[in-house]
């Protein structure tokens, strides 16, 4: 699988009582997948995947994944604290049609999570998942930072396909893409125009797979009697190697040049286009114009992403447009101040 781009990390939308808002999920995936992005990860951090258990975490994937339009890459967090665990909720994504999942460090056990603790994990993760892995390094919360020797180890791995780096260090985003020079190269499929080819835009279309109809559509009149004829996906194959995506938007276009493929971005869930216009600019190669875009984001990414948290970015959301809501008890809502902040910050950032 191709990760080139900028992935939104999607943030699970909750009712006032805390149960999930699958309406709103599918109306903000509706409206990502009429972006630019490449993608979208669904239980990520942003997601709150911690705050919810197994039969949501499914029934968000589910829900998301039949929103989503075909061309978009999904990828889904599914970390837990054994491999049973993460391998059955990655098996749950395959039976979505989800692309990737991405795999962060157990926490729990944290004194116990040693070098060989982890590479075991994730090897043992990566043998018996049926899509390829992603690793998730995100120190903040994990109270492991991957070290980058034991992630060129495990970037041999044939379904390990990469990592997302959320440590916000450039200097691990270089080493990172320096060390995974030596991984195999892989063969992947692509458009003619080398962007990713997801197994969603493969897959037979019948009249039930055809074409997406939201919760909304429907409780207003709307149906579809059958599929549309669609022609045939011409595709091609790329060589790719061990693929870096950084998390922070701060430090997007840096990354980048760096040799980062990407990036997933917390940031993204509610400016998705002022994101993509950095990447945009830099793969056309004008650095003067990624450099303004870059700095548009930077302060507002940090302030409310990397500061105020999940809270923050739902907010964020909820100005731009979208819905985010309410964050999961014990996470607190943002002040009136910072709404206040929030606003400021997205003044000119309009989605």
């Amino acid at each position: 699988m191709l990760l080139e781009g900028i992935f939104a990390a999607v943030p699970t939308p909750f009712y006032p009582d805390e149960r999930v808002y699958f309406r709103k999920l599918e109306a903000n995936i509706a409206r990502y997948s009429r972006s630019l992005l490449s993608g979208m990860l669904l239980l990520g951090s942003t997601g709150e995947a911690v705050m919810l258990d197994d039969a949501e975490s499914r029934d968000v994937l589910r829900v998301a994944a039949e929103a989503a339009a075909p061309e978009k890459v999904l990828i889904a967090g599914v970390g837990r604290e054994s491999v049973k665990a993460t391998v059955e909720l990655a098996e749950a994504a395959a039976r979505f049609a989800y692309d990737a999942v991405l795999v962060r460090t157990p926490t729990y056990y944290a004194r116990q999570m040693s070098s060989a603790a982890v590479l075991h994990y994730f090897r043992s993760v990566a043998d018996r998942s049926p899509l390829p892995v992603l690793l998730y390094n995100i120190p903040q919360c994990a109270p492991y930072n991957i070290p980058v020797e034991l992630a060129s180890e495990l970037a041999q791995h044939p379904n390990i396909l990469g990592i997302k780096d959320s440590s916000g260090s450039l200097e691990r985003i270089r080493a990172l893409v320096e060390s995974a020079s030596a991984a195999p190269r892989r063969t992947v499929t692509v458009t003619p125009i080398f962007e990713a080819v997801t197994g969603r835009m493969l897959a037979p279309k019948t009249e039930t797979t055809g074409t997406f109809v939201s919760a909304v559509d429907l409780a207003g009149g709307v149906a579809l009697a059958a599929a549309p004829s669609v022609a045939p996906i011409k595709t091609r194959a790329k060589e790719v190697g061990f693929q870096v995506l950084t998390g922070s938007a701060a430090g997007l276009l840096e990354s980048l040049e760096a040799g980062a493929s990407g990036a997933i971005l917390g940031f993204a869930a509610s400016a998705p286009q002022a994101c993509q216009e950095v990447y945009l600019a830099w793969k056309d190669h004008d650095l003067k114009l990624a450099a303004e875009k870059q700095q548009r984001i930077a302060g507002p990414g940090q302030r409310i992403v990397g500061e105020l948290g999940i809270s923050g970015v739902k907010y964020a959301c909820d100005f731009n447009g979208y819905y985010g809501g309410c964050a999961r008890a014990p996470l607190l809502a943002v002040t009136a101040r910072e709404k206040a902040e929030i606003e400021g910050l997205l003044a000119g950032i309009r989605n």
